[in-house]
């Protein structure tokens, strides 16, 4: 019979429109494992796909349960913290589109590394920031990741190249990270992941075409929520294919909301790579709960139908307890804003100022995480 884990993913939908196909038990008749059939891949130069008949044990169910509804929490309090005035500047909250960054981590290996935009609080989290870590970054304290002098827009960690503010810029850059794993012969890929509405960058074209000619183990992934700030898809690009953009990279359109089906494309993008195949694009064709930002309601755009089928996460605990040490916590002392500039500030004794002639002395304070 199924076990109870295996029952609330069918009930709830928790990995998208799956079909239980079957279930494994031990002897004690409660299922260990199960195995799913997702929605078809839809595929761009490419003669066959990953597999549509998926398993998952009973272990990996549980971690992506808890990820993806870890996710949701955390940034249920950061929208909060953010209407509090706490958090202040820019939030971009990722609620919704858990599935996509939970199943392609399920995917990595110790080698690969990722890049992405500023709806980044997930993804650090992911790769081994803790939630305080996160929302104290948000809430420019001390025990942010970055010591709060980041925000969402300069998030890292070991093979976590951010959380980037400046539209599609990650995606060049995530081509020289693969680029620099192919050179260096780690065996490793990089995601670069970007937004529908970053599609249609002029410099994310040119990389497709500079990470084929390089054969780049890059994967880029668009992940397609469905509006670029408030402007639909459909009204924004003339094809809303994403996954046939890169021409000759070729692609793969996955259902978002299935951590299962994510996961299984981003393994089969990975072995491409590996293959000495080159690039592939994935789409991942997902739905953002909220507007673009913490500054845009989202209502404004969509009907109403679109907010009715909206939902609330359960998961509080460790996001609490994260939220209270963010909120406590000291904020940095302005002498600080100078420190940690540079990596390696040799060469780089000193810091403009913001009024001629009067530079600050630059101080290394930390090591950045990601070093």
């Amino acid at each position: 019979m199924l076990s109870n884990v295996a029952k609330s993913v069918a009930q709830r939908g928790l990995f998208g429109n799956l079909k239980v196909l079957a279930t494994q038990s031990q002897s004690s008749g409660y299922a260990t494992e199960a195995t799913f059939e997702t929605r078809a891949f839809k595929l761009h130069n490419l003669d066959q796909g990953p597999a549509t008949t998926v398993t998952v044990t009973k272990d990996e169910a549980l971690r992506y349960y808890g990820q993806m509804y870890a996710i949701r929490r955390m940034e249920t309090a950061a929208g909060n913290l953010y209407k509090e005035k706490i958090i202040r500047g820019f939030c971009h909250l990722y609620s919704g589109q858990e599935a996509c960054a939970v199943g392609m981590r399920a995917a990595m290996r110790p080698e690969d590394s990722c890049i992405t935009a500023y709806r980044c609080h997930g993804w650090t989290y992911l790769m081994g920031v803790s939630m305080q870590g996160v929302l104290a970054e948000l809430t420019g304290r001390q025990s942010g990741c970055a010591r709060g002098k980041g925000g969402s827009m300069h998030m890292y960690t070991n093979n976590f190249y951010g959380g980037n503010g400046i539209v599609g810029a990650q995606v060049p850059l995530g081509v020289g990270i693969a680029f620099a794993a192919k050179y260096n012969g780690t065996k490793g890929v990089c995601i670069a992941a970007y937004g529908d509405g970053a599609a249609n960058q002029g410099q994310i074209f040119e990389v497709y075409n500079m990470a084929k000619l390089w054969n780049a183990p890059c994967i880029f992934v668009c992940e397609n929520n469905g509006y670029g700030m408030g402007t639909s898809a459909e009204r924004a690009s003339a094809n809303v294919n994403y996954y046939t953009r890169g021409d000759a990279v070729p692609g793969i359109w996955v259902d978002g909301m299935d951590v299962l089906a994510v996961r299984e494309a981003t393994r089969f993008a990975i072995e491409h790579c590996n293959s000495g195949k080159g690039p592939i694009l994935l789409e991942t064709a997902t739905y953002r709960y909220s507007g673009h930002s913490m500054s845009d309601p989202g209502t404004s755009y969509r009907s109403r139908d679109e907010i009715a089928e909206e939902i609330e996460s359960k998961l509080r605990g460790e996001v609490d307890a994260a939220t209270k040490v963010a909120k406590a916590d000291k904020e940095i002392a302005v002498e600080e804003l100078v420190t940690d500039i540079y990596a390696k500030p040799d060469n780089c004794s000193a810091i403009r100022n913001s009024t001629p002639g009067g530079e600050l002395a630059h101080k290394s304070l930390g090591r950045a995480v990601n070093l």
